[in-house]
């Protein structure tokens, strides 16, 4: 009993702390999702419009707040699902994996030979190299002139593509170059190309799964902000893809790269500042 009276002060002490602190901690949690629940919604209505853009815009965002491992993590559920959808969506899955699979297999190789690019010695560089990442794609996107690829090159430059794509995926956690425009470059018809997209990040996005996984990033903790990136990705992108025929997608497309190539060259400046 005298043991205990002699810790009950700091015991006393502990709970005053323990109660002032919690609330500021439950804002922080609070803040935390509500920001992860606005970048999903937005995202998911961005890839409902013009059928990407989904880890683009949540891995820029969120490094903003957190780092590109933390981001991926949250990130690997509402890519895979919505990146599913996307591939199911239309009836040349199987022709267009019959084209790809030598790329797919070279963005697996390529993301898992790069694990220790966003966790190892060069983590650090993380947000400088997802920010170069996401200005190129905006450049590529901004751009008026477009690449075309003749089909008897793709069994060298597919390869070529898909493993440079999964070390930039590996590093930044972003999996849109080269793999997109290259897909634009092989003459997908429209519908195809969506298709080809949703094979493109849905495999990234397992191969990613495979080094957040390693790492041990894919944790309990993880679970709150995942549920709510999914259900809000989804809510998102159907909105988007009802608003699609209302809305100018290639405006729409414009404003969407120059923000992104803005989002950018804010990661990179802050990152070396």
């Amino acid at each position: 009993m005298a043991a205990f009276a002699a810790h009950k002060p700091k015991l006393r002490h502990m709970r005053i702390v323990a109660e002032t602190a919690w609330p500021l901690i439950a804002s922080m949690l609070h803040a935390s999702l509500v920001f992860v629940a606005a970048v999903f919604a937005l995202a998911g209505f961005v890839k409902g419009v013009i059928g990407l853009g989904l880890p683009t815009i949540s891995m820029g965002l969120l490094a903003l707040v957190m780092s590109p491992v933390e981001a991926a993590a949250i990130l690997i559920v509402p890519s895979l699902l919505t990146n599913i959808w996307q591939m199911l969506s239309g009836r040349s899955l199987r022709a267009v994996a019959q084209r790809l699979w030598p790329m797919m297999a070279a963005v697996c190789l390529g993301t898992w030979l790069g694990a220790d690019l966003m966790t190892g010695a060069y983590g650090r560089y993380g947000t400088a190299i997802l920010g170069i990442a996401l200005a190129l794609y905006a450049v590529t996107g901004l751009a008026t002139f477009h690449l075309a690829i003749p089909r008897g090159r793709e069994a060298v430059l597919g390869p070529l593509a898909g493993a440079a794509t999964g070390v930039i995926t590996a590093a930044t956690g972003v999996f849109v170059i080269p793999a997109v425009p290259y897909l634009q470059a092989i003459g997908f018809e429209k519908d195809d190309l969506v298709q080809a997209l949703g094979l493109s990040f849905t495999v990234s996005t397992i191969a990613l799964a495979v080094n957040v996984g390693v790492v041990g990033a894919l944790s309990f903790s993880v679970t709150g902000p995942t549920v709510v990136a999914v259900i809000l990705a989804v809510a998102g992108m159907w909105i988007g893809q009802v608003l699609r025929l209302r809305l100018s997608p290639a405006k729409f497309r414009r404003w969407f790269f120059a923000a992104l190539l803005l989002l950018g060259l804010y990661l990179f400046a802050g990152s070396i500042a």
